[in-house]
């Protein structure tokens, strides 16, 4: 049979979070490079918040804003049983797309769904046992329900394999991008712009920016940082930015450092401080047990961070060699950070290599990969 080559396509935005994170980037990404195709006959459903977002960022599609309740997460999924597959049909999709894991059991036209990573099966003891429960069936069901399933990193496709004996024919990566103009290498006056926001005029500093979930090994990190930076002289800040999730021992960790060093929480910081923030960093500092993608890593290669991460999962498929690994440990951290803080020149052509290496990940290539499955379903 021929394929079609203009697909008529529903994306469920639905389940971006005001906040912006990773599903955020994510989507916001996609339906950027997605917006500027012709190839694509394109449908957006959003938060009543993101329409106007979504319009602007469209030019060529059309964009549904859902009911206001889906902004609470129960509601949204009841949504997405009911509202969404008669949706699908009023806008005469071909193809539905669910970029979160879950999907509308009967949508009344093929569906596609991307699986951003199956730590809730390698990693199940950083989940709380309901989140757990919910994405683990939600992968489950997917994987039945689904035409196809987009992922962002062939470690993600062979997890889906090794664990759930997923038919590899059904399943296409489409690497995350990363947008040049929202990250990129910082003017000597964005790094300074943030340095006043955050009280650190005059002080160097090693940069988290992610949520706060146990998979992302912040306890270990500052406990790292501890013994990499106790005895210098005008040791580094440690500047933990990001949602506040949901990682208890976070608090316990900060409250073991010594009182002449400085950590500090933030919170979510702006948009436009991002490149400031993670391009002015010693280093950018990321020992996640787990990535489906590792889409921070990215960013931070983009902004030209020198960036200390951990080799598991997807990460060495986004950092490469442009990257120094550590092991997840706080004894292990400390050892590479303080080869790191010890060496300027290796920090200098790691982030070289990671701005070389950040222009190889593009929201239009990957815009282009998810055309192809949908073109492959709607054929």
């Amino acid at each position: 049979m021929t394929a079609v080559r203009k697909p008529r396509v529903l994306v469920d935005a639905t389940s971006v979070p005001a906040d912006r994170g990773g599903v955020g980037r994510y989507v916001d990404g996609l339906l950027g490079a997605l917006g500027r195709r012709e190839d694509v006959d394109l449908v957006v459903v959003s938060q009543r918040a993101d329409v106007d977002r979504y319009q602007r960022m469209i030019a060529r599609g059309e964009v549904v804003g859902a009911p206001a309740a889906v902004t609470h997460r129960p509601a949204r999924l009841a949504w997405e049983q009911t509202g969404l597959p008669l949706l699908a049909q009023q806008v005469g999709a071909q193809v539905l797309h669910a970029p979160f894991y879950t999907c509308p059991l009967r949508a009344g036209c093929p569906v596609t769904v991307t699986v951003h990573d199956m730590t809730f099966f390698t990693e199940p003891e950083h989940y709380d046992k309901s989140k757990r429960t919910f994405f683990r069936s939600a992968i489950k069901t997917s994987l039945r329900r689904a035409e196809r399933v987009i992922v962002p990193s062939k470690a993600t496709r062979d997890e889906l394999i090794r664990l759930l004996d997923a038919d590899p024919a059904r399943i296409d990566v489409a690497y995350h991008g990363v947008d040049p103009t929202a990250f990129h290498a910082p003017s000597a006056e964005e790094k300074a712009r943030v340095c006043a926001r955050l009280g650190l005029a005059g002080t160097e500093y090693v940069a988290f920016l992610g949520a706060k979930e146990p998979r992302k090994n912040v306890p270990n990190l500052i406990r790292g940082w501890v013994a990499a930076v106790s005895e210098r002289d005008n040791p580094p800040a440690l500047v933990i930015a990001g949602g506040q999730g949901h990682d208890d021992e976070i608090d316990q960790a900060v409250g073991e450092v010594p009182s002449h060093l400085r950590v500090l929480r933030p919170g979510y910081l702006r948009f436009a401080d991002l490149p400031g923030f993670l391009g002015g960093a010693l280093v950018a500092a990321y020992p996640s047990y787990g990535e489906g993608f590792g889409l921070p890593i990215l960013e931070a290669m983009a902004c030209g961070a020198p960036v200390l991460t951990t080799p598991r999962l997807s990460v060495p498929e986004v950092g490469g060699d442009a990257v120094a690994y550590t092991g997840p440990e706080p004894d292990e951290i400390a050892a590479a950070l303080t080869r790191l803080l010890d060496d300027a020149h290796l920090r200098s052509s790691l982030a070289e290599a990671g701005l070389a290496r950040a222009k190889e990940f593009s929201w239009d290539t990957s815009a282009e990969v998810h055309i192809m499955t949908w073109s492959k379903v709607a054929a």
